[in-house]
């Protein structure tokens, strides 16, 4: 296979994976699925990530996702560099 073969099922993958977290997080379901509420929201968590309270925001979220991903482990097999990134 291709380098770029690779490196497209790679950044595909964690497309796939970003995904699904949108679903866990119920934001599909809350929005029906209206994906210009959806970007707003993730425009409004950059502005957050942005700001001032940047650190506070993260361990707040990193703490909430660390707890949903204990609740259902199987929800994150095979996506270690998500604990990690808990972990900052």
């Amino acid at each position: 296979m291709r380098t770029w073969q690779v490196e497209r099922r790679k950044r595909t993958r964690h497309l796939i994976e970003l995904g699904g977290l949108v679903v866990k997080a119920g934001i599909v379901d809350l929005t029906g699925d209206d994906r210009t509420t959806i970007l707003g929201a993730l425009f409004w968590i950059a502005e957050k990530l942005k700001g001032d309270q940047r650190e506070q925001a993260r361990a707040l979220w990193a703490a909430r996702g660390k707890q949903a991903f204990e609740a259902d482990p199987a929800a994150h097999k095979g996506t270690d560099r998500t604990v990690p990134a808990v972990r900052r």
